[in-house]
């Protein structure tokens, strides 16, 4: 897990909890904020998988490409 998921996890909870403080206490405005915090969260939370993502492959890709050069050594 890195940063982004982490913090996008976060506010996706405070969001939730927001939303629900907001429905107790009869605010829509906070309802609305909490719901604003949760999408917050949950773009965050993406980016944070799509570099996590991408970190994987890049690994994938050196591996094949030290795999390629060592079939080329062999040759």
């Amino acid at each position: 897990m890195n940063k982004d998921q982490i913090k996008g996890a976060a506010k996706d909870i405070a969001g939730k909890i927001q939303e629900e403080a907001g429905k107790l206490v009869g605010s829509e405005e906070q309802q609305i904020k909490g719901l604003k915090k949760q999408a917050e969260g949950k773009v965050q939370k993406g980016v944070g998988n799509v570099k996590e993502a991408v970190g994987d492959m890049k690994e994938a890709v050196k591996e094949a490409i030290g795999d390629v050069k060592k079939a080329v050594k062999k040759g």
